[in-house]
């Protein structure tokens, strides 16, 4: 099967030692079967301390630290697996992260923007909604009759018409879905009632006012946008699915919006940043998303 990707994907690398927000710190780091096979047949001197650190109760993890980093986490913020016996010996999601896949008659990849770097990638590039053929992977299609990806071009097509200003291409996404924004209270309560990695976090997203749109940030707001379409409403089952997903899109993009509105945030870094918080805290959170979705 054919895979696709943003045209921005390829610039992505790992910065590792180099990012402010280390992916191995904060987070459970669940290892697949296959590497975990791996390390169990391991022959080397480093082997003994990647499997006394694992945990083989349920899914098999590394056992964080006291302040939460990977065991594997050196001082200097590179990876000692990586170090001792290379990049083979990562588990599936340490050697994918931030990556995502989507599955239709195609396959897509992207890049998340809980990821710092992945989120300044995509908000400084102007070719957000251009797919482009990278190769192909060894995986069925989906049998689904309903086209999100087509639907989602539909939805580019609007934000890329060069006719329309920003507010005026969403007006009309909005009204050619039949979606409202929703009285601001009912999001604040349900925004109040998700679990959160970071409580200051959850201060900030409480900001959420659907009347607050920042001067000057309508291509960084396009582009937000556009990932989100990408990731989230491309495996819609039906168009009433589709419409709940994109109704989700649109309301990251408000609450992006008032984040910047009441951060003040105006360089790539800071508007990254909380692009990266609203990703970390709701896309990276199965339950958080479902929330929101429902």
């Amino acid at each position: 099967m054919k895979l696709y990707a943003p045209k921005y994907y390829k610039k992505f690398h790992c910065i590792a030692d180099r990012c402010e927000h280390s992916c191995c710190i904060g987070w459970e780091i669940d290892i697949d079967r296959d590497t975990f096979e791996k390390y169990k047949a391991l022959k080397h001197e480093y082997a003994s301390s990647i499997t006394d650190s694992i945990s083989a109760e349920g899914t098999p993890h590394f056992c964080l630290t006291k302040d939460d980093r990977c065991p594997h986490l050196d001082e200097r913020g590179l990876c000692n697996i990586i170090t001792n016996v290379g990049e083979d010996y990562l588990c599936d999601i340490c050697r994918e992260h931030p990556r995502f896949y989507n599955y239709t008659s195609v396959a897509e990849v992207g890049i998340g923007m809980s990821c710092p770097e992945a989120a300044r990638i995509i908000l400084s590039s102007s070719d957000d909604a251009e797919i482009v053929e990278i190769g192909e992977v060894d995986v069925a299609p989906d049998s689904i009759d309903f086209d999100g990806r087509a639907e989602r071009s539909e939805i580019y097509a609007i934000l890329q018409n060069t006719a329309y200003d920003y507010s005026t291409a969403l007006d009309k996404i909005y009204r050619k879905y039949s979606i409202e924004a929703g009285e601001d209270n009912r999001w604040l309560e349900i925004l109040d009632s998700l679990e959160y990695l970071d409580p200051d976090h959850k201060a900030l997203l409480m900001n959420y006012s659907s009347s607050c749109r920042p001067e000057g940030a309508d291509e960084f707001l396009k582009r937000f946008l556009s990932y989100l379409l990408y990731r989230h409403c491309t495996e819609a089952f039906d168009a009433d699915d589709f419409c709940d997903r994109l109704s989700f899109c649109l309301f990251c993009e408000r609450l992006f919006a008032s984040l910047l509105c009441s951060e003040g945030a105006e360089s790539l870094r800071e508007i990254a940043t909380l692009a990266s918080i609203i990703s970390e805290e709701i896309e990276y959170s199965e339950e958080n998303t479902l929330a929101l979705l429902q």
